[in-house]
């Protein structure tokens, strides 16, 4: 491969990847909301697990390859930019409402599995049983949300039942059979979305992580600093269009789960399906300061929540993107 052709394989995989995932996420989206999901909890599921589907099919890419570096710098630099660069630039353009419930319950979860990573990563390995258990987390964080939105829609469902009325109660169930075919029509679009998304992601992750590496290396770049700016950069496209489009709307619980929940999946399903198919090791760089970088955006992010009461402002979506514009500076100028 020459520098012509890696540059082509980089550019492309990253296309493929951006529009494979706004495949995927528009038909998961599209059956979670056939599900009767509040918005939180699609944003937190079904449109993280949609936008985070670059990251795991990268990162699974590079631990196949024997990139290691690659595939956890991927992780780190995702988080961050998921936080600090999409964050930012949603609260520049309308601030963002945190929901009590996400400040209290989710952030908090998300800043934990990133500390959970610390004790499987200490020793510069990681080993396929590490991996089994950040992906048993990752299972049971999953039911329990899951039994948290059954719940919840139990609730909703008996309260308007409650005041349905008799006639109305009819009527609807005449306009809910004429419905039932579109339902099913769409459906399968969903279904297809879905299906082509996971082709075009495994295909474009394969090309953007052999692009990368080959064109990081020419220009001296070490592979976690590869994964850490440009393969993580270029994975989180999806989360930012799928955030900017939601916070234009003042879809704000999408855009906040998005970010969230995909930084939770990204910490545990990447991570631990990265090393359960090929253990692997990693340089020191990426158990100090970037770790910990990863970290301290996380509990920016909460902060300026909490300081704006539970809305981030365009004064917090400067200082998030001012933190993102550093940490790509240091990147940069300690590329070792």
């Amino acid at each position: 491969m020459n520098i012509v052709w890696a540059c082509l394989f980089l550019v492309g995989g990253l296309v493929i990847l951006w529009k494979a995932a706004e495949l995927l996420v528009s038909g998961a989206v599209g059956l979670a909301q056939r599900l009767g999901v509040s918005p939180l909890i699609i944003g937190l599921t079904v449109v993280a697990m949609g936008t985070s589907a670059p990251e795991v099919a990268a990162s699974i890419a590079a631990a196949i390859r024997d990139a290691g570096d690659v595939a956890i710098g991927n992780v780190y630099g995702s988080n961050i930019a998921n936080l600090a660069l999409v964050g930012g630039l949603c609260a520049l353009i309308r601030p963002i409402r945190v929901q009590l419930r996400t400040l209290r319950r989710e952030i908090p979860v998300m800043i934990l599995v990133a500390l959970l990573l610390w004790p499987a990563l200490h020793n510069l390995y990681l080993s396929r049983p590490e991996g089994i258990t950040l992906l048993a987390v990752f299972a049971v964080l999953i039911l329990l949300t899951v039994y948290s939105a059954r719940r919840d829609k139990k609730l909703a469902t008996e309260n308007t039942e409650k005041n349905d009325k008799m006639d109305s109660r009819s009527l609807g169930d005449k306009l809910r059979g004429n419905d039932n075919l579109a339902v099913k029509r769409d459906t399968k679009q969903c279904v297809l979305f879905v299906v082509i998304g996971l082709a075009g992601l495994a295909l474009g992750a394969d090309m953007a992580v052999r692009g990368a590496v080959f064109v990081g290396e020419r220009i001296g770049l070490s592979q976690a600093v590869i994964g850490l700016t440009i393969i993580a950069i270029g994975t989180s496209l999806p989360e930012l269009a799928t955030s900017l489009a939601a916070t234009v709307k003042g879809q704000h619980d999408i855009s906040v789960g998005n970010l969230v929940g995909s930084n939770i999946f990204n910490t545990l399903l990447v991570v631990g399906t990265a090393g359960v198919i090929r253990p692997f090791a990693i340089v020191q760089r990426l158990v100090g300061v970037d770790y910990w970088v990863m970290i301290l955006v996380s509990a920016a992010f909460a902060f300026v929540a909490i300081i704006g009461r539970r809305v981030i402002g365009r004064a917090g979506g400067v200082f998030l993107l001012c933190a993102y514009i550093g940490y790509m500076v240091y990147l940069l100028a300690y590329s070792g």
